[in-house]
């Protein structure tokens, strides 16, 4: 078989096949190797292939690209890793997609690693006819596989399953976007809730004004769902000791629904720190409740230590909000309130990096 026949089989002739001979010998050196390799690794993984395409039901194309990603001579191990699927339900079909998706599958012992697997689920009560339908369910709504797989290991899916297909269906009645679903049921707690009770606190949240196609939404529905009403009421008598009006904590919970689920200990020590310490008024702080909700060692205390100073100093404006420089980037606050003015206050890294604390440089207590 002369190479140019070769090269057509291939669909490796350029255009200029007819060019002068020192072109043709030039495109022949480029491309005997290739040649050579291509057949050399078609005989090395001839019987992988055949495997593939006899045994799993793959196309030659979809065959011989997955022999690039495993190799074997003996049909031993496949064979018995085929066996255990079929054992545990999969059709013809199911094996042709798994190998498909997961080549590497024939390679793994199947008694250590693949049949525990398979009596794990099993002893959830997911069997492959009750598995697939579950898995396909999680992927109507945009669940990749990792979460999947999370939620599927749950003892406590098979009895509320009903529930959460119950409750997403209020959520897309509702118009919360399928991803947003999606993350409420890979948390899952929040998605489980009883369907009555979960479209009462969907209703709720609707009724304060929340968007549903924000995300907001979803952090409001976890934030009701995880609490009892008295909880709720509790948390309000809190901030309202702090000085918050009703509006003002209507408002907070309704930038940031993440305050209303913090603990008394965390917004005791944010608000003594920004109210005692640094001098805000509570409704300044209440205009800002993301400060409430950053850590507070790594990000309030640091920052509110700087602007503080800053303030105090006349360098920046006394309306400066919380939110603003809290929110911002580590790299663009650094540039905005620390660099920017150390020819004014050579100390004021020094301060955010905790290495001397705000009475050292002289503000007091």
């Amino acid at each position: 078989m002369c190479l140019k026949f070769i090269c057509e089989r291939l669909g490796l002739i350029p255009k200029w096949w007819q060019a002068d001979s020192t072109t043709q010998l030039h495109f022949l050196r480029n491309t005997t190797p290739f040649i050579i390799r291509y057949f050399s690794a078609s005989n090395q993984h001839s019987f992988t292939v055949s495997y593939l395409v006899n045994s799993c039901g793959l196309s030659p194309e979809t065959a011989i690209s997955a022999s690039e990603k495993i190799h074997f001579e003996n049909p031993k191990n496949p064979d018995s890793v085929l066996a255990l699927l079929r054992d545990s339900g999969c059709t013809n079909t199911h094996i042709t997609k798994i190998v498909t998706k997961l080549p590497s599958l024939l390679l793994v012992n199947p008694e250590k690693t693949l049949l525990p697997k398979l009596e794990f689920f099993r002893s959830m009560g997911l069997s492959k006819k009750v598995l697939i339908p579950k898995h396909n369910f999680l992927k109507s709504v945009h669940v990749n596989n990792e979460g999947a797989m999370k939620i599927l290991k749950r003892s406590s899916w098979s009895s509320s399953g009903k529930t959460i297909a119950a409750n997403i269906a209020v959520l897309r009645e509702t118009g919360v976007p399928i991803s947003h679903i999606s993350f409420l049921v890979v948390r899952y707690h929040t998605i489980c809730q009883k369907s009555d009770k979960f479209s009462e606190n969907v209703k709720k949240v609707v009724e304060m004004g929340f968007n549903p196609l924000k995300f907001t939404f979803v952090n409001a529905l976890q934030a009701f769902c995880q609490m009892t009403e008295s909880t709720r009421q509790q948390k309000m008598v809190m901030y309202r000791r702090w000085g918050w009006s009703e509006d003002e904590i209507v408002s907070a919970f309704r930038s940031r629904p993440q305050c209303m689920q913090l603990s008394e200990k965390k917004v005791t020590k944010v608000l003594d720190f920004l109210v005692n310490k640094m001098g805000w008024q509570p409704a300044v702080v209440a205009r800002a409740p993301v400060a409430i909700c950053l850590n507070f060692e790594k990000r309030v205390v640091p920052r509110c230590s700087v602007v503080k100073v800053l303030l105090l100093k006349g360098l920046v404006k006394k309306d400066l909000r919380l939110d603003h420089f809290l929110s911002l980037t580590e790299e663009n606050f650094l540039d905005k309130y620390v660099i920017k003015y150390r020819d004014d206050i050579p100390q004021l890294l020094d301060l955010y990096q905790g290495k001397v604390s705000f009475m050292e440089l002289g503000f007091g207590s």
